[in-house]
């Protein structure tokens, strides 16, 4: 049977390089040690008000040496309120089943704010004073419990101490919520650890970090604090997002390259970010190749909707 040729001009998608690229090298597979996943991972959808898309792909460091990819996000929708519930983690080199601590971090934040809009927050009306904040310490102390629990099952021991749960699921963490209002978009959102969050300016390109960069304020880079440990004083920021700008989510594997948003990683996916791209060329863009920077990379963003789009 003859099979017809594609159009000549279909062409396969070339990996974006930035400046100097990494080495080129067949990913291997990883391991089944401490948990796997694939090695890319994309979604997007849109409700009335928003659209959402994010990806998450393997680090060639990982790719090379037969890691799993150790980033996770999450991301639903609570059907009563409107509201994106979100979670994006970064479990860490050091702990041995980083990739379970990074998704089970993501999985038991989202459900736990879901738990808290399912009791009655916000009010039927959605105003600021029908909405009163999120309990974030409470959603932490939900997550730390999975962690404990996961890493009961894992050592088959009933009360592993911190430490145990430490060195098996160590993970950052940045979760929170995005509800439409009638001035916007209502932004909460909480970090533990060094993962990132910014509001991307669209018309005039710039990006305005959310929580302090890894060389301000106290966070130091090489000292990354994470779950199960829980800091004296949580992190939170809550504000608006307008048409014309976007929120990103992401871990370091993203925010470290970006730096301050002024230099080449930052005008790409300024360029990009425009308008939502697929999910999948999300992820091939996260994919870029650039010298030194072989972390997992993990990016969810998310846009006000206007009419016609």
């Amino acid at each position: 049977m003859y099979v017809q040729r594609q159009a000549d001009h279909i062409q396969p998608w070339r990996r974006v390089v930035i400046d100097i690229p990494g080495p080129e090298f067949e990913p291997a597979p990883p391991r089944l040690v401490g948990g796997t996943c694939p090695d890319s991972e994309c979604d997007g959808w849109s409700t009335a008000e928003l659209t959402l898309r994010w990806a998450s792909v393997r680090g060639e460091r990982h790719r090379y040496y037969r890691q799993p990819r150790q980033d996770a996000t999450f991301a639903v929708l609570h059907e009563g309120t409107g509201t994106v519930v979100f979670a994006v983690a970064d479990g860490l080199s050091s702990a041995t089943a980083a990739t379970v601590g990074a998704a089970e971090a993501c999985r038991s934040a989202v459900w736990a704010i879901l738990a808290q809009l399912d009791e009655g927050r916000p009010g039927p009306d959605f105003s600021a004073l029908d909405f009163p904040a999120l309990d974030f310490s409470a959603v932490v102390s939900y997550v730390v419990e999975t962690l404990n629990r996961q890493a009961a099952a894992l050592l088959r021991q009933e009360d592993p101490d911190l430490a145990q749960v430490e060195e098996l699921l160590a993970t950052t963490l940045v979760a929170g919520t995005a509800r439409p209002g009638a001035e916007g978009i209502e932004l909460s959102l909480f970090r533990v650890g060094d993962s990132g969050a910014w509001v991307l300016e669209l018309v005039r390109p710039r990006f305005h970090p959310l929580f302090a960069l890894k060389t301000e304020g106290e966070v130091v880079a090489g000292s990354v604090f994470a779950l199960p440990r829980v800091p004296r004083q949580l992190e939170q920021w809550s504000g608006k997002l307008v048409p014309g700008q976007a929120l990103l989510v992401g871990t370091d594997g993203f925010g470290d390259p970006l730096g301050d948003g002024g230099g080449q990683v930052g005008a790409l996916f300024a360029e990009h970010l425009t308008v939502p791209p697929s999910p999948m060329w999300l992820a091939h863009l996260l994919d870029f190749s650039r010298e030194t920077f072989d972390d997992d990379r993990t990016l969810l963003a998310l846009w006000p909707r206007s009419e016609g789009r």
